[in-house]
């Protein structure tokens, strides 16, 4: 278990890393809405809602950048592919203000920039809630000469970082960066040279076979399943899972805290951190994988790692309205209050 000494000696490693990032790099456009204004429109008798403030910031992948500048990473490395549009423009704008190098940030004039529209109104609380969510993204699988293009940006920039996080974000297995094409160059890649890899998929965990996987109890118990698997209790699916691909696997289980598979059959379990309020999980597997990897970047054991991951997820959660981020003062003094 981690004591403050050990805490703060992870947390001083963290400014000296490079991470390279792999997936589908989203725009969340926040648009507050005003509920004291009360209009419907003239042409369809339909209520209006007004727009008073717009927030822009990056998601998706980005929700992991966002996770990682926060918690001090010293130069943070995208590789993916997103639209030439206005959406893309304010994503990129989003982006400079970060610790993030854009070099390998592809804008191709054939595709729409994904975006989450995500309207919010304040209850009568005053707590923000979100209303039905509008997704912007194309629909069909980037062209040949456009993954070429990604798939050697990848191996530049495995090769300038101290490890590499892929999220494979679409539904479609084709749809988003993460192809089969891009799978098969990740496990050529890991099979040629040692690389320090975090791979996080919302429906494909099963198709990876290179690197920890990464997961919450209803996609780890997909993926194995998918490969043949019986429905396991969560522990024993990981367990399985870590066996059968031979790597760490990391399963969050919300407030109840992880579990770490271990290809030896070793298991490490970790109790959920306290969190007091209101809560907004949107973001919270990210900014989990975020604190776990810097962590395993910077010398701490994959317990030790996922109980960072646990701290830093049980801060983001608390701030609604938004995807949330942690520094490293508020781990300490998160820490500090409940240890």
């Amino acid at each position: 278990m981690l004591d403050s000494a050990r805490l703060d000696q992870l947390l001083e490693q963290f400014s000296g890393r490079t991470i390279a990032l792999l997936g589908d790099l989203f725009l969340d456009r926040y648009l507050e809405i005003d509920n004291e204004i009360q209009e419907d429109s003239i042409e369809t008798g339909l209520e209006v809602h007004h727009v008073v403030r717009t927030r822009n910031s990056p998601g998706a992948l980005g929700t992991v950048i966002n996770n990682l500048a926060a918690l001090g990473a010293q130069r943070l490395i995208p590789v993916t592919v997103i639209g030439d549009d206005g959406h893309g423009y304010d994503l990129i704008q989003s982006l400079q203000k970060l610790p993030v190098d854009l070099d390998h940030v592809i804008q191709s004039p054939g595709r729409m920039t994904p975006t989450y529209v995500k309207p919010i109104r304040q209850d009568a609380t005053g707590e923000w809630q979100e209303l039905n969510r509008l997704d912007l993204f194309s629909r069909s699988p980037l062209d040949d000469d456009t993954i070429h293009s990604l798939a050697e940006h990848l191996r530049q920039v495995v090769n300038e970082a101290d490890g590499l996080i892929v999220l494979d974000q679409m539904n479609d297995p084709q749809l988003g960066v993460v192809n089969s094409a891009i799978r098969q160059l990740l496990h050529e890649l890991a099979s040629r040279q040692p690389i320090s890899m975090i791979i996080d998929s919302r429906r494909h965990l099963h198709a990876f076979d290179c690197g920890i996987l990464k997961g919450n109890v209803d996609e780890i118990q997909a993926a194995w399943a998918t490969l043949g698997g019986s429905q396991e209790e969560p522990t024993d699916a990981v367990l399985q899972l870590a066996r059968h691909t031979g790597q760490l696997v990391y399963c969050t289980l919300g407030d109840q805290g992880a579990v770490i598979g271990h290809p030896d059959g070793e298991c490490d379990k970790l109790d959920g951190e306290p969190v007091e309020g209101a809560v907004d999980i949107v973001g919270a597997g990210d900014s989990a994988t975020s604190g776990f990897f810097l962590s395993l970047l910077s010398s701490a054991t994959p317990a030790e790692a996922a109980e960072v991951g646990n701290l830093v997820a049980s801060i983001t959660v608390t701030q609604l309205g938004t995807t949330g981020t942690a520094t490293p003062e508020q781990l300490r003094q998160k820490f500090e209050a409940h240890h």
